[in-house]
């Protein structure tokens, strides 16, 4: 009888272990940032260069110390979980549409203190700023001034956004949507830093211009978190 008693006291210590383990490992993880590709309608790639946050991520955990979970995630506005994402991620080359029931839902995320990074890939422009407005009717896209935190946070960037992939030789702009004096979305437009983010095999860029990128990655994550 008390070798069945000691039995049943090391079953019950071990599952209590195992148990506070897993709640352990589960906190850890929900603590962790992540990062959201945003999947939307229109048409147009959104799905491109799974690599670049799972990069960025890694580059943001080494260098600015913030403990991230760099894997390559993607969510819909409707999905249950998109309120669990600080940072959503919106790239691609062409068309994007949301819904008025999107475009409701994704006011009311930053509204509630998310952040939305929009990378045009050269081609989306025109949408961005279509569906933006439909979200946030009453404000424009401002063009950040050099002295804006952003770009001084963790990197310094004296000449603002910089440029990674050349296209239309244009200059770089970033652009940006406040609402109540935080910024909730930033847009880069004739930049294209998160191709800089990718594999180094992927777009062929040097060194420099992929370093470059990711340190400009590294200071949008720190600015969305320290606002």
């Amino acid at each position: 009888m008390a070798s069945l008693f000691r039995t049943s006291v090391v079953y019950i210590f071990v599952i209590i272990c195992i148990t506070s383990e897993i709640r352990a490992q589960t906190k850890r993880i929900d603590s962790q940032f992540r990062i959201a590709r945003l999947k939307y309608s229109g048409g147009s790639d959104w799905y491109n260069d799974p690599s670049a946050e799972v990069n960025l991520l890694k580059y943001v955990k080494q260098y600015a110390g913030i403990d991230t979970d760099p894997k390559y995630e993607f969510v819909e506005i409707s999905n249950d979980n998109f309120f669990s994402f600080p940072f959503i991620f919106m790239t691609g080359h062409g068309n994007a549409t949301f819904s008025d029931y999107e475009t409701k839902r994704l006011r009311t995320y930053l509204e509630s203190g998310g952040f939305l990074f929009i990378d045009d890939d050269y081609g989306m422009d025109k949408a961005v700023r279509r569906e933006m407005k439909k979200v946030f009717p009453e404000n424009d896209f401002v063009e950040l001034p050099y002295s804006y935190g952003l770009y001084s946070c963790m990197f310094s960037f004296p000449n603002g956004v910089p440029k990674t992939h050349e296209h239309n030789n244009k200059p770089p702009q970033g652009l940006g949507i406040f609402h109540k004096g935080r910024l909730v979305i930033y847009y880069t437009f004739e930049s294209n830093p998160s191709d800089g983010w990718a594999d180094p095999d992927v777009h062929n860029d040097p060194q420099e211009k992929r370093e470059e990128a990711l340190k400009f990655g590294t200071n949008i994550i720190v600015w969305s978190l320290t606002q």
